[in-house]
């Protein structure tokens, strides 16, 4: 459960477009800081599909289902603690697939929260003082499965890595997770 009060977020949404209680704005789950979509497109069972993607209807289908019945290193990618971060649910709805970028300049859609969506433009800015955390992930998935980064977000990426350093919590996560995955995010330092 959020506890709203915490943190001063308001949901963009109270209730669904059916009326009903939203509640990924009451709960917290764990997102892909790196959309699954994002790393996905590079791999063909993601925009071709697979031979052994075929329905019980026989229907072919591609995409995340598909990867993650044929592609053993989507799966990894999909599975990276490193890229698994607790977020409150309508944020990471609307967050989508969306790229992250500086601030934008809208009017605030959830409370207090240091988060915004500009749908249009399909870009969510975020507090400052992860975006150092959000650049040693790309940086770290850049490194290690080879993600295609554009030169303009290689340079921003590094950037925010110089820019926000990791903090004693990061640094702690990172140790936590390699004692469990078995390999650390070595941009954290």
């Amino acid at each position: 459960m959020v506890v709203r009060k915490s943190c001063g977020y308001k949901p963009r949404n109270e209730y669904t477009k059916k009326g009903k209680v939203n509640q990924r704005a009451r709960r917290i789950e764990w997102e892909h800081l790196i959309p699954a979509e994002n790393f996905g497109r590079q791999f063909s069972c993601w925009r071709d599909g697979d031979s052994k993607c075929v329905s019980s209807k026989g229907k072919a289908y591609k995409g995340r289902k598909c990867c993650t019945k044929v592609n053993k290193q989507y799966r990894l990618m999909q599975a990276d603690m490193h890229n698994l971060f607790p977020a409150i649910g309508e944020l990471n709805a609307d967050r989508s697939n969306f790229r992250f970028d500086f601030e934008l300049a809208q009017p605030k859609r959830y409370g207090e929260c240091k988060f915004n969506v500009n749908f249009k433009q399909r870009r969510a800015s975020v507090k400052e003082d992860i975006r150092g955390v959000i650049a040693r992930d790309y940086l770290y998935f850049n490194q290690k499965y080879k993600m295609k980064l554009s030169k303009q977000e290689l340079k921003k990426y590094q950037a925010w890595n110089k820019q926000y350093p990791a903090d004693e919590w990061e640094i702690k996560r990172n140790k936590r997770i390699a004692k469990m995955q078995g390999n650390l995010n070595t941009f954290i330092k």
